[in-house]
């Protein structure tokens, strides 16, 4: 167990970091940042921060020396500097683990050989290679590159009438994944946290909204079957167990007309679907992150409201003179001074009567 007055390194500078800096800090810990820019979200809650290239080798090797663990806060962090870190200080979640997760090909790989449905895909290497896919899983489907990719950043949608051609140029990746396309009736997430002991604190699962290939909205907890529900969980649990995960994980999934879970992608760190957790319940699961990583027992995932959480998305954000009014609304404000669209610069929670 890591004692209160320990330094955590987090590797990323935003606002995921901002948060677990933030949980740190109420149970005693400090937090030191590695960033690739000055005054980033994290920096600016933080005790201490290294600003360098992720690839700057003597600056990863100065900020393992100053830490006593580590974690990141987004998965698409070299897993170079990762490791170097890990062969200095302990580092939750495994550095194999983020390898998994930040290539769709060997997270999709992954899933299916422990057991879990996903949606169709196949490896896309060449244009000759889409053109094939695309005849054996039909169109819509989804065109994304295997790294790099969040947000709707590299993902084309191939509709029937859509050129081969025109689509890899759009991609603007060596390699890239197509993906069959989804009738789905909704998406949801599951976010929990696991100890080193296997313990584990699972969040209910929460519907999530997208505008632009970008979360909008999380509705928690999702209004669907009890057995779905419940199926999700499981599912997320199981794949956290594969993975030996110590740390919070976020499985994302879609909901089929029929009712099946097809699994969409995995986040091993928190998660933009889970920041409701912050006002609506005992333990947040920036805390659990923090619990985890440090060997304490995990927080209570007991709920005592049910939430929605809305982003602010680029010029969104100028809604916050409302929400700071709003007696039943919750503000969070990332301290991002550029403003750009597509850009997330906070949330809002609303809480709600449980159902």
């Amino acid at each position: 167990m890591l004692p209160p007055g320990s330094t955590i390194g987090i590797l990323g500078g935003g606002q995921l970091g901002r948060m677990t800096a933030m949980a740190a800090a109420c149970l005693g810990y400090r937090a030191h940042i590695f960033a690739t820019e000055h005054d980033s979200p994290a920096a600016q809650v933080s005790a201490a921060a290294t600003v360098a290239p992720f690839g700057d080798a003597a600056a990863v090797a100065r900020f393992a020396a100053a830490v006593d663990v580590a974690t990141f806060e987004f998965e698409n962090i070299p897993a170079a500097a990762v490791r170097r870190v890990a062969a200095k200080r302990p580092v939750f979640p495994r550095p194999e683990i983020l390898e998994t997760t930040q290539d769709r090909l060997r997270e999709k790989n992954f899933l299916r050989d422990i057991g879990v449905a996903t949606t169709e895909f196949r490896e896309i290497a060449d244009l000759d290679a889409l053109t094939a896919a695309i005849g054996e899983l039909g169109a819509p489907a989804v065109l994304k590159t295997v790294r790099m990719g969040y947000d709707g950043k590299g993902q084309v949608l191939v509709a029937p009438d859509s050129e081969p051609q025109e689509a890899w140029r759009r991609m603007g990746g060596s390699l890239g994944i197509l993906e069959g396309f989804v009738d789905f009736r909704c998406e949801i997430s599951v976010v929990l946290a696991r100890a080193a002991d296997g313990a584990m604190a699972v969040y209910p699962p929460v519907e999530n909204r997208h505008v632009n290939h970008i979360l909008d909205t999380t509705i928690a907890p999702a209004d669907l079957p009890v057995e779905t529900l419940s199926k999700a969980e499981t599912i997320a649990r199981h794949i956290a167990e594969r993975l030996d995960l110590i740390g919070v994980l976020a499985v994302e999934m879609f909901v089929t007309k029929a009712g099946a879970l097809l699994v969409n992608e995995l986040a091993p760190r928190p998660h933009n679907s889970g920041h409701w957790t912050i006002d609506a319940c005992m333990t947040s699961q920036f805390e659990q992150l923090v619990r985890a990583i440090c060997g304490l027992p995990l927080g209570s995932t007991e709920r005592h409201a049910d939430a929605v959480m809305q982003n602010l998305i680029g010029r969104g954000v100028e809604r916050w003179r409302g929400a700071v009014a709003d007696p039943k609304a919750k503000l969070h404000l990332y301290g991002k001074s550029r403003l750009r669209p597509g850009r997330k610069m906070g949330h809002i929670t609303r809480l709600l009567p449980r159902r």
